[in-house]
């Protein structure tokens, strides 16, 4: 959004983003939000609101949303459209990355035995 913004596509780009059928944002909150994505996301998620899906991937639990958005009245804005008519899937046990990676060690260890 940054670039777009900077060389006069932003309005181009939130267009193309309101009419495409699913957005994945992807590891959300893993870093602070600015002011500017903060105005960002509500333009987005004003734009494809009870129109497009978008799904939303995060370790950080769904409770901590509101805080890490930093600016109470943007959250509100922002998690009004998003989370009150989410499904929500919250997945329990090991990472498979994690098992994956013991498979994967005990496999060499098994392979220089």
């Amino acid at each position: 959004m940054a670039i777009a913004r900077a060389d006069g596509r932003y309005v181009k780009v939130l267009a193309q983003l309101a009419k495409t059928e699913v957005v994945v944002l992807d590891d959300w909150g893993m870093h602070a939000f600015t002011d500017t994505n903060r105005r960002d996301l509500l333009e987005f998620f004003d734009d494809r609101h009870n129109k497009r899906s978008t799904l939303v991937t995060s370790q950080l639990d769904v409770e901590h949303w509101y805080d890490n958005l930093g600016d109470p009245t943007l959250a509100d804005a922002i998690l009004d459209r998003l989370v009150h008519n989410a499904h929500r899937i919250t997945l329990r046990g090991e990472s498979l990355r994690k098992q994956k990676s013991l498979t994967k060690t005990e496999n060499d260890l098994t392979e220089t035995a």
